[in-house]
């Protein structure tokens, strides 16, 4: 089977999996496991991606805005990625994994279906993924599986990653109860100009911490958040994991939060409860280090009395 992938976190199935060695070619995105940086790219971003949180949000409100005076033939020429179709043709691979989840996160199916009225004798089994909830994750986990006929693989993959999960519930749940407090309120920004907080599965990750999820509802796509609102709810420990940015690139947007009034009125800033996680390997990407990710919140929550040791490339306190 010649299989490629034009979503990060299914590549990360397909590798969870055992059937890494049958893919060909990988989306911009998809980058872990390591092996997989040396397939040919299929996709590329087709927005300035080094610029600011601001700058970047610019230019997919423009193509949205675009998107309303064109037909829907032309629709593609206005999307955010594009897929080489001549890479595609020479490829020859017999199944195309992508999502219908977020046209603005990945490659999407239209786009993928786009491409394939453009090559010639190609017909390949066309795999979407549509993540919004842990749930949802799981059962792409057993779409994925079967898939590749790895059905039974990916059950017994589910039941360890759901093991893991009700582990740290009661852990967390320990740790709320010996300290007597009740859950500490957590607030969790998925990007940082314009805000905006995290949802889908993310209020269930908070959750699985020991954390009462502030902003967000689980199986609803993020919502925008403005600074009265932000310093109305004040929660106790503030996460920041913008959406495909790792931990350097985040830093780097800081004196956008830095430099508001608003940021010093925050209890979680005064009382050094900030803390920031990866957004690009760890909360944003919906495939099996969604379980880490959990992890990685409940750390930043409990520290070592968690009694885990989460990646520490995961995380950052902020002094």
């Amino acid at each position: 089977m010649r299989i490629v992938s034009l979503l990060a976190s299914a590549t990360e199935m397909i590798a969870a999996l055992g059937c890494l060695d049958q893919m060909v070619g990988r989306s911009h995105e998809c980058d872990y496991p390591p092996e997989v940086l040396q397939l040919p790219l299929v996709s590329t971003v087709q927005i300035t991606v080094e610029g600011s949180s601001s700058e970047i949000d610019a230019q997919i409100k423009q193509l949205a805005r675009s998107k309303q005076n064109v037909q829907e033939n032309a629709l593609k020429a206005l999307s955010i990625y594009q897929i080489n179709t001549d890479l595609l043709q020479h490829l020859q691979p017999d199944i195309i994994f992508t999502q219908t989840q977020c046209e603005v996160c990945a490659v999407s199916e239209r786009d993928v279906r786009f491409a394939l009225q453009q090559v010639t004798g190609l017909h390949p089994q066309i795999v979407s993924l549509a993540p919004y909830r842990l749930s949802d994750v799981w059962e792409d986990m057993l779409r994925v599986g079967k898939a590749l006929e790895r059905a039974k693989q990916a059950e017994q993959l589910i039941k360890g990653y759901q093991h893991r999960l009700e582990n740290l519930r009661q852990r967390s749940a320990a740790l709320v109860a010996q300290q007597g407090k009740g859950q500490p309120r957590v607030g969790v920004l998925e990007w940082l100009d314009p805000l905006m907080a995290a949802g889908n599965w993310t209020p269930e990750l908070v959750s699985y911490a020991g954390g009462e999820n502030v902003f967000g509802e689980v199986g609803i796509h993020s919502p925008w958040l403005d600074w009265q609102t932000l310093t109305a709810a004040n929660p106790d420990v503030l996460l920041l994991s913008p959406c495909g940015f790792s931990l350097e690139r985040t830093l780097l947007e800081l004196p956008l939060l830095q430099e508001r009034t608003e940021w010093q009125q925050l209890d979680a800033v005064r009382e050094g409860r900030v803390y920031l996680i990866d957004g690009n390997y760890y909360m944003n990407r919906s495939g099996p280090r969604l379980v880490e990710s959990a992890e990685l919140i409940a750390y930043c929550l409990w520290g070592k009395q968690l009694g885990i040791a989460p990646d520490s490339n995961g995380w950052l306190h902020l002094a």
